[in-house]
């Protein structure tokens, strides 16, 4: 059994060897294939192969390129928005203080506008004022001189001229009103 064995292992040996070593008359002729598909791979695949490799890598390079030059273009559209909002809101911000300042203007000029018809209404009213006292004053005057008249007459019981009760009455009047401070 023991002899069985070992010539049992020779063979595998032997066979496990064989499988792993190609049969010579099989080995030439997939050499002499493997180098032509090697040369034909070599002159005319590689080549091609390479070819690809190369457009690929371009296009990718171009690829890379404008997306780096569309990068920068934004930047710069990004900047000048940017700016242009800075610029935006400096004239709000001008248009606002010209419009407060417009409007205090206007606002003082109307101010001074009822101020000025305010003075000029009280001025009239003050004429006016005097005007109707002193008109008011010659009516007293004169209602007070026929009053006088009739209460002179009838206390001397003389009749004196209109004149000269109107003499003596306005002497009264004025000395009347020059201790009242008239």
């Amino acid at each position: 059994m023991l002899a069985f064995a070992a010539e049992g292992a020779e063979e595998a040996e032997s066979a496990g060897i064989s499988a792993i070593l190609p049969d010579m008359m099989e080995f030439v002729p997939m050499l002499v294939a493997f180098i032509l598909l090697w040369i034909i791979l070599a002159k005319f695949g590689w080549p091609m192969f390479n070819g690809m490799l190369e457009k690929r890598e371009n296009t990718i390079r171009e690829a890379l390129k404008k997306s780096e030059e569309a990068k920068i273009e934004s930047e710069r559209v990004l900047a000048e928005y940017r700016e242009q909002l800075a610029e935006a809101k400096v004239q709000a911000t001008q248009v606002v203080a010209d419009a407060r300042a417009t409007g205090e203007a206007v606002k003082a000029d109307i101010q001074e506008k009822a101020r000025a018809e305010a003075a000029e209404m009280i001025a009239k009213a003050k004429i006016t004022i005097e005007a109707e006292k002193k008109a008011a004053i010659a009516e007293l005057q004169a209602s007070i001189a026929d009053t006088s008249i009739n209460v002179a007459q009838k206390l001397i019981g003389e009749d004196l001229s209109d004149a000269e009760h109107r003499a003596i009455i306005e002497r009264y009047v004025k000395e009347a009103g020059s201790f009242n401070g008239n």
